[in-house]
């Protein structure tokens, strides 16, 4: 079931526009619209799922899935050879500013650690 009020799940329900570069069952791929790193997509559940942490176990596959999807994603843009970085951030002291899960795959470039 998804929240009408949620980005995302508009973002999903193509009543917003966005850079769509994939799709698979259940799963989402699209630009960031602040990139942070020449390749910066977001990868979404198209079911809302508020953060990782309102994962149940029967979503538990849906992290695997979803992480096959952003290496498959990290493939096609060639990042590979050099590495790439995913991320999930949970809850907005961790920086999660759209309550709505989500994986951040970024590359294209050297990417610090600590980032900033």
């Amino acid at each position: 079931m998804n929240d009408a009020a949620c980005l995302f799940c508009r973002i999903v329900e193509r009543k917003l526009p966005a850079d769509i570069v994939a799709e698979e069952e259940g799963l989402l791929a699209f630009k960031d619209v602040n990139p942070q790193a020449p390749i910066h997509l977001l990868i979404v559940p198209t079911e809302h799922v508020p953060s990782v942490a309102d994962l149940t176990e029967r979503q538990t596959p849906l992290i695997g899935r979803a992480i096959h999807f952003a290496n498959r994603l990290a493939h096609r843009h060639q990042l590979t050879p050099a590495g790439y970085r995913l991320v999930i951030n949970c809850g907005p002291q961790a920086g999660q500013s759209v309550s709505h899960l989500h994986l951040h795959l970024l590359g294209g470039r050297p990417l610090r650690w600590p980032p900033g």
